[in-house]
């Protein structure tokens, strides 16, 4: 944790006991029922808002459609809305008939390149540009039901303004799955450069992510909750050669072999296992033009997936040492890279504990866990989590009575996302921002 976290912390620690003892004195402005009635009101507009994003989904810097949805919506409940922050992000702003504290919320918007395959009667059959190929797109990640439930959470609370004491930013985030080809950085990163948390500053952000789960229920857990990303990049060079004199080249498909080898075994046995959990994973392997030449040069890429930035240099490093060497004894030259995609998503104590109760009351009682087990799955929400407190939690989306550990994971052609959960999701953005700004 930085300095700046830890002071933060802490300060934050002090304001949440003021609070609590501020609540204990006071009722809310706002209360469960009045906000679940709302929420039950706006329900087949966010029904229809995450069938219509389902229907159209757009790749990342590329959510000019989405966009303009999102945006027309918001300026029609009376927002401030900012559009182009990040290429194609969309910040809105409710101001409270009082002046009080501001908090932010967040969903995001891309879709992925996959072909999708859930037989929905909105299933899309669009298709985007992706490294320059034509390609099939579908949210097969969940983004439609973030956005749908966080533009029925603004409609609830434009619907409240008169009883709300401060403001409320709404970020709606283009490219999640990381930078296209070619760009510097994702998303977030992006927005956040161009101002996205400036005027106001929100004081906290939450955030959420649609996963397989029981069907309406949150988990999450304080501190690092999701894996901090990197990819990692291996290019290796060798000399050509007849595929029947393998002696007279360098072969760098053998050398691609033992890479692959080495870098699962460095994993395996050079990370305590009961510290912090850590993947590396080898996912591409491009060589070769034909099945009796041996090519002079292989690439390959993976992810590296950490919850501890000292583990994560030390293996970085020994990672790429032992490719270096590998290639070494073979007579090729290696050139190993890395670039961090997302950072550990970093759940701050304090709030964590603060949030429990409000989630609660959106989920009901016995729904929310937490303290869930981390998750090696990465998500850009980190870096808004750099610059000021916040949480990010998963919501059960299983079908009904399918177990969630067999049903389709995100990113699968049959991911699709049970509606039931959107209220659950709406109430929860609802209530967190009321209870953050009432404490």
């Amino acid at each position: 944790m930085s300095i700046r976290q830890m002071i933060t912390g802490t300060a934050l620690a002090l304001v949440l006991s003021a609070g609590a003892v501020q609540a204990q004195t006071t009722s809310p402005a706002v209360d469960a029922t009045a906000v679940a009635g709302a929420v039950d009101a706006v329900m087949p507009e966010v029904v229809d808002w995450r069938r219509d994003f389902h229907r159209h989904p757009e790749l990342g810097f590329a959510e000019t459609r989405t966009a303009a949805i999102i945006a027309a919506h918001l300026e029609s409940l009376g927002l401030e809305v900012r559009t182009g922050v990040g290429r194609t992000g969309v910040v809105g702003i409710l101001r409270g008939a009082r002046p009080g504290r501001t908090v932010a919320l967040r969903a995001d918007m891309d879709a992925l390149p996959v072909l999708e395959a859930t037989g929905l009667p909105f299933a899309s059959t669009d298709t985007g540009q992706y490294m320059g190929q034509t390609v099939p797109v579908a949210h097969a990640c969940g983004h439609d039901a973030h956005m749908a439930m966080l533009m029925g959470a603004a409609e609830v609370l434009a619907g409240m303004k008169d009883r709300i004491s401060g403001t409320v930013v709404f970020i709606f985030q283009p490219a999640e799955e990381g930078a296209p080809p070619g760009e510097p950085m994702g998303g977030a990163a992006l927005m956040i450069a161009e101002g996205a948390l400036a005027d106001p500053q929100p004081e906290a952000i939450f955030g959420l992510h649609v996963v397989p789960g029981r069907p309406g229920t949150i988990f999450y857990k304080p501190q690092g909750f999701m894996a901090a990303s990197d990819r990692i990049d291996i290019r290796l060079h060798g000399r050509q050669t007849h595929g029947a004199w393998p002696w007279r080249g360098i072969d760098v498909i053998a050398v691609a072999g033992q890479v692959v080898e080495t870098l699962n075994t460095l994993t395996a046995r050079t990370v305590d296992p009961t510290t912090t959990p850590t993947v590396l994973t080898i996912a591409t392997i491009n060589a070769g033009v034909r099945y009796n030449i041996i090519p002079d040069e292989a690439v390959l890429s993976g992810t590296l997936r950490t919850f501890d930035i000292a583990q994560r240099d030390a293996l970085v490093a020994r990672a790429s040492a032992a490719v270096g060497h590998v290639a070494e004894a073979y007579g090729a030259t290696a050139e190993f890279a890395v670039k961090q995609n997302a950072a550990l998503v970093y759940n701050d104590p304090d709030l964590s504990a603060w949030i429990a109760p409000v989630l609660v009351e959106a989920a009901g009682a016995g729904q929310v866990n937490p303290a869930s087990p981390p998750t090696t799955v990465a998500e850009d929400f980190s870096y808004f989590q750099h610059e000021i407190p916040g949480v990010f939690w998963h919501l059960g989306a299983s079908p009904d009575g399918v177990d969630p550990a067999t049903s389709a994971p995100n990113h699968s052609p049959q991911f699709d996302v049970n509606e039931k959960v959107l209220a659950v999701g709406v109430r929860a953005h609802v209530l967190t921002a009321l209870r953050f700004l009432e404490r």
